[in-house]
């Protein structure tokens, strides 16, 4: 190894320096302003200094540099260069690399433009061709076969020159579809003669057609191609032709229009319509306009002119009607699937005659003593379970007279009649009724004679009455079970209840447990929390929480489930009677219940109901308004309207109002129901009432608290019953009132003429003896000439001597003055009465 050395490196510094600053000076000492010094180590680092490769001849002179020799520096250099000199190579050969396949790309995008533009213009040209060529087929006849052919001078057409066959040879091979020819490989070629029969098709190698004709006079001819002794070919444009057709023909297979099946409903838009046939609906408006129907696209149309347009283009119609969407709504069970359920029991009869008592003491509760005025007001449906297990469904009915719809109701829904008749009472009206219900009903009745513990009554004279309405019982010869009950003492009640399970084997009562349900609606209200309340009914199926159901002109799904007595439940079953939740609106009682597969079709039948409901009820209105108009023409009378709000806590209860204040009017007076519903009063009621100076009538409900505040400002009249007959008995009271008093005449008496004086004052003056009676001052008179009126006139002033009195009475003369009329003769009679107006009820 070589010897180490120092090596003083200079810093910038010139010659003439004493002492350059190098590796051996490593500490210095620094002197400060104040006097002292410090002494510090100097770190001097080594500057690099890089080799020079332009100047090779300088490196030998610079001797050792750093731990590198001479001959060692001038070897990396000289590797450094071929290094370099590689690189530099490479670069250029990747270079030129990729100018090659760039060259190549260009090529290559420039061969397959070219080509495109060929085939384009091949195409063209065969178009062009196509379009001015006529080729006729050559016929082989029969009798010389197939080898040897006629000669015939045919002529070919090329754009607008004629050529004869010697020509067309020449022409034929020059032009530009040739190379197509020559490109055809394994064609099929077919050779017609003259008779019906086909040659057979023949196959040729094109390849070998060409190198025989080539080899003569380097030129071919279809003539040339067909002077063979085997075989005969079609010419290239038969072919083409051919080809053309069949691609014609697939085309027009491909577009044969479809008929499609359009369903039509009652009304239709012009662009539904358009939709329905796959049709643009500009295309449709045309139809419509040649038709004489101007027409937009979202303008409705009627299914008659529908149809016409369906049939102008061609497609099949099916016309269907808005009723059509509640096809399959209710649907069939097979005898199979049906299982016992209990029966449907509704009480009915005269009010007061104990049906709640006896349902009470069915249910061992005390529902009579909650009702208002101890009458039943609203239906009530229970279900009592017997000791043998079994259960009935039982439904209460009012039996006020103002009920005659919630009665006919519950005969309408149920299985069998109990028609409860007091003993004490016998036949009533609402009995004489109830029985034409169950009739009507087709339902067989069980007669339950109450009140026998009472003294001194006789059971046979109700079973005497009831034959008197075609009801026959068991005891008198019949088929109609009675039994003598009391409610109130609890007395045969299970005779009563074995006497219903009876009718009931007899009935047969089944129904299918599993499948969706299907009922109707006993009663309905609004409850504060839980909004419209109904009772239902199920007559099919189980109704669970969780079911989309459609219920008249309303829809919902089942929130919530409880029992008569409040209690939460999961499902209902068959003859099972339950209060539902989730109802959009309040439902009508007596509408079905059935459930339905999504909301989808629940809403639309709701709506289709409502509409319906709505027509209807525009007409019932015109026609009320038209019958009112012509009888106010033909009496030329006023008719009197008492507007009236009806706000009631069920709707049976709100029904039965409307159904007995609309039975109050004649031709006088009548009453205009404005607006009836069920719940409280609100402020939209007030508001009604100020608008039309209506009254507002709450069956027990009362008005919150906005409503009463808005009651007090505007003086609103409300009044708020709970008994039913009490409302009737007011508003009837009312329309008394507002009747036209009769005027009665009262006669006070009767005078003879004496004698007359005329006086230029007073005019004629009859002097007079009072008959009977006395005559009145400012009374009537009548003037009665030989048994006939002649004329009626007040009397102007009576006279007694001089004095002038204001009334004479019988036995006495004096003097009596009338109003306006002077022709008194002797002899006639003065008769005095007065009119009395008295007050009319309805």
């Amino acid at each position: 190894m070589a010897e180490e050395k120092k090596i003083t490196l200079s810093l910038s510094r010139p010659t003439d320096v004493k002492k350059p600053l190098g590796l051996s000076d490593s500490k210095v000492r620094q002197s400060f302003s104040h006097g002292k010094s410090k002494v510090v180590t100097v770190e001097v680092k080594k500057k690099r200094t890089p080799l020079k490769t332009s100047n090779a001849s300088s490196a030998p002179e610079l001797g050792k540099v750093g731990n590198l020799t001479s001959e060692e520096v001038e070897t990396r250099i000289k590797a450094l260069k071929v290094a370099i000199k590689e690189n530099k190579e490479q670069e250029e050969l990747r270079l030129k690399q990729e100018e090659e396949n760039r060259r190549i790309a260009e090529e290559a995008a420039k061969k397959a433009q070219e080509e495109a533009r060929k085939r384009e213009e091949e195409q063209k040209l065969a178009e062009a061709k196509k379009a001015e060529e006529k080729v006729e087929e050559i016929v082989i006849p029969e009798e010389k076969g197939t080898e040897e052919v006629r000669e015939v001078s045919r002529k070919r057409t090329f754009g607008n020159i004629k050529l004869n066959e010697e020509d067309h040879h020449h022409k034929f091979a020059q032009h530009k579809n040739f190379k197509q020819f020559r490109d055809i490989d394994d064609e099929e070629f077919t050779v017609k003669s003259n008779s019906n029969k086909k040659a057979p098709a023949v196959k040729r190698d094109i390849k070998e057609l060409k190198g025989r004709y080539n080899g003569g006079n380097s030129k071919i001819s279809i003539y040339n191609a067909l002077d063979d002794d085997t075989e005969k070919v079609r010419s290239l444009s038969s072919i083409k032709r051919a080809r053309q057709k069949n691609k014609f023909v697939a085309k027009d297979h491909e577009d044969v229009k479809v008929i499609k099946e359009v369903i039509l409903p009652e009304t239709i838009s012009v662009q539904e319509l358009s939709s329905r046939m796959a049709v643009r609906a500009g295309d449709v408006i045309k139809a419509l306009m040649k038709m004489g129907v101007m027409a937009t696209v979202n303008q409705i149309i009627d299914a008659d002119t529908a149809e016409l347009v369906v049939m102008e283009f061609g497609h099949k119609v099916k016309r269907v009607s808005d009723s059509d969407i509640e096809i399959g709504l209710k649907k069939e069970d097979t005898a199979a699937d049906l299982v016992s359920r209990p029966p449907v029991v509704t009480i009915m009869g005269h009010v007061d005659h104990g049906k709640t008592s006896l349902l009470d003491a069915l249910r061992k509760t005390d529902v009579a003593l909650k009702e208002a005025g101890g009458i039943t007001q609203g239906i009530g449906a229970y279900q009592v379970m017997m000791k043998d297990g079994r259960k009935i469904t039982f439904i209460d009915t009012p039996g006020h007279a103002a009920f005659t719809e919630m009665r006919s109701r519950g005969a309408n829904i149920t299985d069998v009649v109990v028609l409860v008749v007091a003993a004490d009472d016998g036949v009533k009206d609402q009995t004489i009724e109830a029985i034409h219900h169950a009739k009507a009903a087709g339902v067989p009745i069980v007669v339950a004679i109450n009140k026998i513990d009472k003294h001194g009554v006789n059971p046979d004279n109700v079973r005497k009455e009831l034959l008197n309405h075609e009801v026959i019982v068991e005891s008198f010869g019949g088929d109609v079970i009675d039994v003598e009950i009391s409610a109130k003492a609890g007395i045969n009640l299970e005779k009563l209840e074995e006497a219903i399970l009876l009718q009931a084997e007899v009935l047969d009562l089944k129904a299918n447990p599993n499948r969706s349900a299907e009922g109707v609606v006993i009663e309905s209200k609004v409850e504060k929390g839980l909004g419209p309340v109904a009772t239902v009914l199920i007559n099919k199926g189980t109704l669970r929480i969780g079911d989309i159901f459609v219920s008249g002109n309303v829809f919902g799904r089942v929130r919530s489930i409880r029992d008569d007595r409040r209690v939460k439940l999961q499902e209902l079953t068959p003859g099972m009677p339950g209060e539902i939740t989730g109802f959009n609106g309040s439902t009508v009682p007596g509408d079905d219940f059935v459930v339905v597969e999504d909301e989808a079709k629940a809403r639309e039948v709701a709506n289709y109901r409502d509409r319906k409901k709505r027509e209807q009820s525009w007409v019932v209105s015109s026609h009320t308004t038209f019958e009112q108009m012509f009888s106010k023409y033909e009496a030329n009378e006023k008719l009197d309207i008492l507007s009236v709000i009806v706000k009631a806590d069920v709707q049976g209860s709100s029904e039965a109002i409307c159904s007995s204040l609309q039975k109050l009017a004649n031709d006088e007076v009548a009453v205009k129901i404005l607006h009836s519903g069920i719940g409280e009063i609100t402020e939209s009621d007030v508001a009604l009432a100020r608008a039309s100076n209506a009254l507002i009538l709450g069956f027990n409900v009362r008005a919150n608290m906005q409503a009463r505040d808005q009651i007090l400002r505007d003086k609103i009249q409300v009044r708020y019953y709970s008994i039913i007959y009490d409302l009737i008995d007011d508003i009837k009271a009312l329309l008394s009132g507002m009747l036209t008093p009769d005027i009665k005449e009262k006669v006070l008496g009767s005078a003879e003429v004496r004698q007359t004086f005329d006086i230029s004052k007073f005019g004629r003056i009859a002097g007079c003896m009072v008959l009977d009676g006395i005559i009145k001052r400012g009374a009537k008179a009548r003037l009665i000439r030989d048994g006939k009126v002649i004329h009626t006139v007040d009397i102007k002033s009576v006279r007694k001597q001089k004095d002038d009195v204001k009334e004479v009475k019988s036995g006495f003369e004096c003097g009596i003055s009338l109003e306006n009329y002077n022709d008194i003769h002797v002899g006639d009679i003065i008769e005095c009465f007065e009119l009395e107006e008295v007050a009319r009820q309805l």
